[in-house]
Protein backbone atom coordinates (compact mmCIF):
# COMPACT_ATOMS: atom_id res chain seq x y z
CA UNK A 1 0.00 0.00 0.00
CA UNK A 2 1.58 3.53 -0.66
CA UNK A 3 1.86 6.46 1.40
CA UNK A 4 -1.02 8.29 -1.06
CA UNK A 5 -3.51 5.50 -0.79
CA UNK A 6 -6.51 6.79 1.72
CA UNK A 7 -7.65 4.34 4.47
CA UNK A 8 -11.38 4.63 4.53
CA UNK A 9 -12.97 4.81 8.74
CA UNK A 10 -14.03 1.59 9.58
CA UNK A 11 -18.04 1.11 8.52
CA UNK A 12 -17.52 3.05 5.33
CA UNK A 13 -18.91 0.62 2.96
CA UNK A 14 -21.48 0.10 5.12
CA UNK A 15 -22.97 3.78 5.24
CA UNK A 16 -22.47 3.82 1.38
CA UNK A 17 -25.33 1.04 1.18
CA UNK A 18 -27.50 3.24 3.23
CA UNK A 19 -26.59 1.97 6.95
CA UNK A 20 -26.79 -0.74 9.29
CA UNK A 21 -28.26 -3.75 8.24
CA UNK A 22 -29.63 -4.44 11.23
CA UNK A 23 -31.71 -1.82 11.42
CA UNK A 24 -32.95 -2.03 8.45
CA UNK A 25 -33.58 -5.62 9.55
CA UNK A 26 -35.10 -4.69 12.64
CA UNK A 27 -37.24 -2.03 10.80
CA UNK A 28 -38.51 -4.56 8.26
CA UNK A 29 -39.27 -7.09 11.24
CA UNK A 30 -41.45 -4.60 13.25
CA UNK A 31 -43.29 -3.55 10.13
CA UNK A 32 -44.05 -6.86 9.68
CA UNK A 33 -45.30 -7.61 12.75
CA UNK A 34 -46.98 -4.23 12.90
CA UNK A 35 -49.15 -5.44 9.34
CA UNK A 36 -49.78 -8.45 10.93
CA UNK A 37 -51.26 -7.02 14.52
CA UNK A 38 -53.42 -4.73 12.21
CA UNK A 39 -54.51 -8.23 9.99
CA UNK A 40 -55.57 -9.70 13.40
CA UNK A 41 -57.09 -6.91 14.82
CA UNK A 42 -59.34 -6.33 11.86
CA UNK A 43 -60.24 -10.11 11.37
CA UNK A 44 -61.29 -10.08 15.15
CA UNK A 45 -63.07 -7.07 14.88
CA UNK A 46 -64.73 -8.62 11.85
CA UNK A 47 -65.65 -12.39 12.59
CA UNK A 48 -67.28 -10.58 16.36
CA UNK A 49 -69.22 -8.45 14.19
CA UNK A 50 -70.18 -11.73 12.92
CA UNK A 51 -70.88 -13.61 15.49
CA UNK A 52 -74.25 -13.62 17.39
CA UNK A 53 -72.95 -11.41 20.44
CA UNK A 54 -76.10 -10.80 21.68
CA UNK A 55 -76.96 -14.41 22.52
CA UNK A 56 -73.69 -15.16 23.84
CA UNK A 57 -72.49 -12.20 26.09
CA UNK A 58 -75.07 -11.53 28.87
CA UNK A 59 -75.13 -8.42 30.18
CA UNK A 60 -72.23 -7.31 28.57
CA UNK A 61 -73.94 -7.32 25.10
CA UNK A 62 -74.73 -4.29 24.49
CA UNK A 63 -71.10 -2.36 25.33
CA UNK A 64 -69.00 -5.36 23.29
CA UNK A 65 -71.17 -4.89 20.55
CA UNK A 66 -71.45 -1.07 20.56
CA UNK A 67 -66.97 -1.33 21.09
CA UNK A 68 -66.58 -4.00 17.56
CA UNK A 69 -68.91 -1.39 15.75
CA UNK A 70 -66.97 1.71 16.78
CA UNK A 71 -63.60 -0.47 16.69
CA UNK A 72 -64.70 -0.98 12.89
CA UNK A 73 -65.11 2.45 11.97
CA UNK A 74 -62.23 3.88 13.48
CA UNK A 75 -59.92 0.91 11.71
CA UNK A 76 -61.85 1.72 8.17
CA UNK A 77 -61.74 5.51 8.67
CA UNK A 78 -58.05 5.55 9.57
CA UNK A 79 -57.14 3.55 6.93
CA UNK A 80 -58.95 5.87 4.44
CA UNK A 81 -57.41 9.17 6.17
CA UNK A 82 -53.47 7.30 5.77
CA UNK A 83 -54.60 6.21 2.02
CA UNK A 84 -55.63 9.80 1.18
CA UNK A 85 -52.45 11.19 2.74
CA UNK A 86 -49.93 8.46 1.03
CA UNK A 87 -51.52 9.63 -2.62
CA UNK A 88 -50.33 12.70 -1.47
CA UNK A 89 -47.70 13.10 0.62
CA UNK A 90 -43.78 11.54 -0.72
CA UNK A 91 -42.15 9.95 2.38
CA UNK A 92 -38.65 10.24 2.93
CA UNK A 93 -38.40 12.33 -0.13
CA UNK A 94 -40.34 8.66 -2.17
CA UNK A 95 -43.94 8.74 -3.73
CA UNK A 96 -44.67 5.87 -5.93
CA UNK A 97 -45.36 7.25 -9.46
CA UNK A 98 -47.82 4.33 -11.28
CA UNK A 99 -50.05 3.21 -8.28
CA UNK A 100 -53.22 1.11 -9.66
CA UNK A 101 -56.30 4.30 -9.47
CA UNK A 102 -58.12 1.60 -9.71
CA UNK A 103 -57.38 -0.51 -6.67
CA UNK A 104 -56.65 3.14 -4.75
CA UNK A 105 -60.84 3.60 -5.89
CA UNK A 106 -62.19 0.24 -4.47
CA UNK A 107 -60.25 0.35 -1.18
CA UNK A 108 -61.58 4.40 -0.58
CA UNK A 109 -64.82 2.70 -1.23
CA UNK A 110 -64.99 -0.44 0.78
CA UNK A 111 -63.65 1.94 3.85
CA UNK A 112 -66.33 4.57 3.06
CA UNK A 113 -68.84 1.78 2.77
CA UNK A 114 -67.71 0.04 6.65
CA UNK A 115 -67.69 3.19 7.98
CA UNK A 116 -71.22 4.37 6.78
CA UNK A 117 -73.20 0.71 7.33
CA UNK A 118 -71.41 0.22 10.47
CA UNK A 119 -72.47 3.79 11.26
CA UNK A 120 -75.76 3.85 10.69
CA UNK A 121 -76.03 -0.03 12.31
CA UNK A 122 -74.94 1.90 15.39
CA UNK A 123 -77.56 4.87 14.98
CA UNK A 124 -80.37 2.47 14.54
CA UNK A 125 -79.31 0.24 17.09
CA UNK A 126 -78.10 2.75 19.71
CA UNK A 127 -79.22 5.99 19.22
CA UNK A 128 -82.46 5.44 18.54
CA UNK A 129 -85.40 3.39 20.70
CA UNK A 130 -86.61 1.09 18.07
CA UNK A 131 -85.88 -2.82 18.39
CA UNK A 132 -83.36 -4.00 15.32
CA UNK A 133 -83.67 -7.91 14.98
CA UNK A 134 -80.88 -9.71 16.11
CA UNK A 135 -79.25 -13.38 15.35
Amino acid sequence: MSATTKTRPAGYALRARGGRPRLWLAARVLGALALLLNFVGATLVGLGLLSPVEHLLGRLRGAILALLSLAGIVQAATAFVFLFISERTPLFGFMEPGYDPGAILAARIAEAATVGFLGAFMWARFLRPVPTSSW
